[in-house]
């Protein structure tokens, strides 16, 4: 497929080119230097061609794969028309008409910082589409981040005064107040739990005064002892015999063990 530059080159084109230009007579071109345009009408005209050009060559440049030097062509076109915009705002004040860089909203940078360049009020050099991700201009945009200063020890102690340790909070009395507030707020709610406390301690106290005031003879049908049971006496004798043959067992003799067995089957003693 051949190219548009080639397409305008073939015979057709430059016969209609021609008939085009015997008709409407020749195009007019933008003069080079904004000094040369004596007419306010046609500054603002020429003025809206190189905004034009700029936005067509900002959306071309958007593509990274153009190649390293047709990028880095476009930009610095980019830039060149940028300047010339410049120079034809200067020329329609002077003629006066509206000063189009005052009335233009602000363009900053990704940091929030004003691009004057992008308005045309400034002579720095400004990076546009793919052109920020070229070699040695990526570098350009990267902003080494800050470095963290230590704090020696005699700094920190330094900015150490008495508020530090609150031997002033209480000139102004405002912590005393908030405190004697607070205090007070504590005490009700440690009240109210205590009441709250006292209040079931003596539902329980209540519960248990009316299960002693039942019938003695209901009691005794509730509880019913099916075997015998031992008296606090027997179960005293119980645990001394107990104790007495742990001892026996930890310090008494086998031998001693058998000679009292024997005394006791003579005495008929269990």
């Amino acid at each position: 497929m051949a190219r548009n530059s080639e397409k305008a080159q073939s015979m057709l084109n430059r016969y209609l080119a021609g008939k085009k230009e015997e008709k409407f007579g020749p195009r007019a071109k933008r003069p080079y230097l904004a000094t040369e345009c004596h007419d306010l009408p046609e500054a603002d005209k020429w003025r809206q061609q190189i905004l034009r050009e700029i936005g067509k060559k900002v959306m071309e440049i958007q593509n990274a794969g153009l190649g390293e030097h047709r990028i880095r062509d476009l930009n610095d076109e980019i830039n060149k028309l940028i300047r010339e915009k410049g120079h034809w705002e200067r020329r329609i004040v002077e003629l006066g008409g509206p000063d189009y860089s005052k009335a233009a909203p602000m363009v900053t940078d990704s940091q929030g910082r004003e691009a004057a360049e992008l308005s045309g009020k400034g002579t720095g050099y400004r990076y546009f589409g793919a052109a920020k991700a070229l070699p040695g201009v990526k570098e350009l945009f990267e902003q080494e981040p800050p470095k963290k200063i230590r704090k020696t020890r005699y700094q920190m102690h330094k900015a150490i005064d008495p508020d530090y340790y609150g031997f002033r909070d209480e000139d102004d009395g405002l912590l005393v107040k908030v405190e004697a507030e607070a205090e007070k707020q504590m005490i009700a709610e440690a009240v109210l739990e205590w009441e709250l406390r006292e209040h079931e301690r003596e539902k329980q106290a209540a519960g248990a005064s009316c299960a002693n005031e039942l019938d003695p003879a209901d009691t005794a049908q509730q509880f019913v002892a099916f075997v015998p049971l031992p008296d606090q006496k027997a179960i005293e004798l119980k645990v001394l015999e107990k104790k007495k043959q742990d001892l026996l067992a930890k310090y008494a003799t086998e031998e001693f063990q058998s000679k009292q067995e024997e005394a006791k089957s003579l005495l008929n003693k269990k």
